[in-house]
């Protein structure tokens, strides 16, 4: 397995519940939210739609931003998705 840092961000719809995260491995990580795989926020919420995601080169990089994005105004956060993802789509298959 070939590690690479990642921030993500998981929608329940557009404009709906936002989830932040950080993983070294995005392809795993989002299967594992979209199959409730992971107990808490992203199940009890039904966030599983992946609307953004950066590529990190080194984790350390990918934990400083996602700790700046979740301090972030939702606003922010929603300009973020919207620059390159304006229509809200699951970007799942540009990661699988």
């Amino acid at each position: 397995m070939i590690k690479q840092p990642a921030v993500y961000i998981l929608a329940s719809k557009r404009n709906g519940t936002l989830y932040v995260g950080v993983t070294s491995n995005l392809v795993k990580r989002v299967w594992q939210h979209k199959n409730d795989e992971v107990d808490g926020f992203t199940k009890q919420y039904q966030v599983h739609t992946l609307v953004y995601f950066e590529l990190h080169t080194a984790m350390l990089d990918a934990i400083r931003r996602e700790k700046q994005i979740k301090k972030w105004y939702r606003a922010w956060k929603i300009r973020l998705i919207e620059e390159q993802n304006p229509e809200w789509r699951d970007l799942w298959s540009e990661i699988t």
